[in-house]
């Protein structure tokens, strides 16, 4: 009887033990989803409030809640927007017991800290840049917008459109004074910059109803959207003529008083084109760098990478040379691709369009092997486009646009055919892998399709991580038997080499005080490209300063995580699994990554124990 009553006792202490534990679990879990339910509902909060403060963004992303209104881009908005950073920031040290995280509120609770630290510390740099510029300048970037983002199936739509031309006017107001702020601290674009901005806003004011002369590029949209709307003639003629009076009145003056200013600007240009001339440029330009790779590399080690780069796809080139039967030198080579036209299209209408077909199928021949590839795939469709007139001479030769969150607008995959030798047949595989599929069409929908994560994560980026993945897509159809032809197996090579010459040029200009023409003749010495396509591309280096090494330098780390990740799994790897732990977190720094590969590596290693 005793031992009985001695069991019993134990079995009732054990059960309220077990009880306890069980509870104290349960209570553990709870305090994690409800500390990582609060975090991600206060990201949201905030990207939310951002949103609220960007119209333009707003629009980017489907929303029409400021549908007719433009971004603040005045010093006082800038300064805002740093307030907001330290609040933000105060509320993550006061607010959330990082103990009771899950790994992705972790995660996003680091990411969003580190990127708060940068915001606050890059404020000092905030006039470190051109507002206009060849590349995204506002005297074409605003046209741009309109056309290819204001959508109009609507009335409200179109009201909001003309009400967006009024604000023309007081927008290049606070661009000008922007403009001046930099003049004061210095800061003065180089000579090349201005005639291409004259010429982009003398293009945006040319044809009806400014001239008598065609019809410019905005009315022509305004006009094409307004008629397919199921409207009275009577209200689609009282608009069009809303339409044409406000761009008279508001983007004929904003636009002259622009060219007025950037002529006197011109006058006071900078014959030196890297940042090193700038007060505390050296210390600027190592900061961009970190931020644009993620990594602490240091000018020095990028430009020495960017050598050895280029010496082992010299090296690569000249076996396809040798295979295809050219007896001649690298350059000749080089020179032989340039010169032969059956390398180009021609310069016309047709040969324009026939470049956009191709490039469409090559983009679908691809998608017949996504499910080789890919666990995730994008709900988001695609398209080519061509870049508009108004702006294809200034333009790059190749850019994406991300679609609406919510469908209403496709990814767009934009290649510039102002000059067909600059687009040449042998590198159309890899510009439509990098641009459309697999590239930055399937990382950047993946990204904001993906569900459970806060929204500064699905609409966020870091470049080297983007543009790593675009070049890695560039690659990675080889593994798969494309770029069947030797030409076009070169060409890809030749996307590579370009984007290594980069580390070289874009160190040379802003650490090492290369002028523009050495730069130049770098790209000329060393590529196969188009004369005019490496003016460019150094154009673009001097007003992006660091943003073109980001490319290589994230190709590499992943190219280095499937490596390891191969060795390590054997047999095990699966190509599939690799890709969806790349893209499903969303863009994240380099080192992040890296974490992100070695934690799918022991998962696959403990299946196999």
């Amino acid at each position: 009887m005793k031992i009985k009553k001695i069991l019993t006792s134990v079995i009732l202490l054990f059960s309220v033990f077990f009880s306890y534990c069980g509870g104290s679990s349960s209570l553990k879990e709870n305090k994690i989803l409800s500390e990582s339910e609060n975090l991600n509902h206060y990201l949201d909060r905030v990207y939310d409030e951002y949103i609220d403060r960007h119209p333009e963004y707003q629009t980017y992303l489907g929303i029409k809640k400021d549908y007719g209104k433009w971004d603040d881009i005045s010093p006082e908005a800038a300064n805002i927007e740093l307030e907001h950073a330290k609040i933000q920031l105060k509320w993550l040290e006061d607010s959330v017991n990082i103990k009771y995280l899950d790994s992705q509120a972790l995660l996003s609770y680091h990411l969003f800290e580190k990127k708060l630290n940068n915001q606050i510390e890059d404020h000092k740099y905030r006039l470190y840049n051109y507002p206009i510029n060849q590349m995204s300048g506002m005297q074409s970037r605003i046209p741009a917008f309109l056309i290819n983002m204001h959508k109009i199936i609507s009335k409200k739509d179109a009201l909001d459109y003309v009400e967006r031309i009024n604000g023309i006017r007081p927008l290049f107001d606070q661009l000008i004074l922007n403009l001046k702020e930099r003049q004061f601290a210095g800061i003065i674009a180089p000579n090349f910059i201005y005639d291409h901005v004259l010429n982009d806003s003398r293009n945006v004011i040319s044809g009806h109803p400014f001239s008598g002369k065609d019809t410019c590029a905005i009315f022509k949209d305004f006009h094409n959207k307004v008629v397919k709307l199921n409207l009275s003639s009577t209200e689609k003629m009282i608009m069009l003529e809303d339409c044409k009076e406000a761009l008279l009145k508001s983007v004929k003056p904003a636009y002259k008083k622009l060219i007025q200013f950037v002529k006197k600007l011109k006058d006071e240009y900078n014959e030196q084109d890297g940042v090193w001339r700038w007060e505390n440029g050296d210390d600027f330009y190592d900061n961009a760098l970190q931020r644009t790779t993620t990594t602490k590399m240091k000018a020095d080690e990028i430009h020495q990478l960017g050598l050895r780069e280029v010496k082992r796809i010299h090296k690569e080139m000249n076996s396809i040379k040798s295979a295809v039967g050219f007896s001649g030198t690298l350059q000749e080579f080089f020179k032989e691709l340039k010169e032969n036209d059956s390398f180009y299209y021609p310069e016309t209408e047709k040969g324009k369009q026939d470049y956009i077909s191709e490039a469409e199928n090559i983009i679908e021949k691809f998608k017949l092997k996504l499910d080789d590839l890919f666990i995730t795939k994008p709900k988001a469709d695609m398209v080519v486009k061509a870049v508009e007139s108004f702006r294809e001479k200034s333009a790059g030769k190749a850019f994406y646009q991300r679609p609406a969150p919510d469908g209403s607008r496709p990814g767009t995959y934009y290649a510039n055919t102002y000059r067909m030798r600059m687009m040449p047949k042998y590198q159309m595989e890899a510009l439509a892998y990098h641009e459309g599929i697999p590239g930055h069409h399937m990382q950047i929908s993946i990204a904001q399709e993906l569900t459970g994560l806060p929204k500064f994560r699905k609409y966020g980026g870091y470049t080297a991580y983007i543009e790593g993945w675009g070049l890695y897509s560039e690659y990675l159809p080889k593994e798969l038997g494309f770029y069947s032809d030797p030409y076009s197996d070169f060409g890809r090579l030749a996307m590579e080499l370009w984007r290594s010459c980069r580390l070289v040029v874009d160190t040379g200009i802003h650490a090492k005080k290369w002028t523009r023409e050495e730069s130049i003749d770098y790209y000329l010495n060393n590529t196969p490209n188009d004369e005019l396509d490496c003016i460019k591309m150094v154009e673009r280096h001097i007003v992006y300063p660091s943003q073109a090494t980001a490319y290589k330098i994230g190709m590499n780390k992943i190219i280095d995580l499937k490596q390891k990740a191969k060795k390590v799994l054997g047999e095990r790897f699966d190509i599939r699994y690799f890709h969806d732990a790349i893209l499903v977190n969303g863009a994240v720094p380099l080192n992040i990554l890296e974490k992100q590969i070695d934690e799918m590596i022991e998962r696959f290693k403990k299946l196999k124990d």
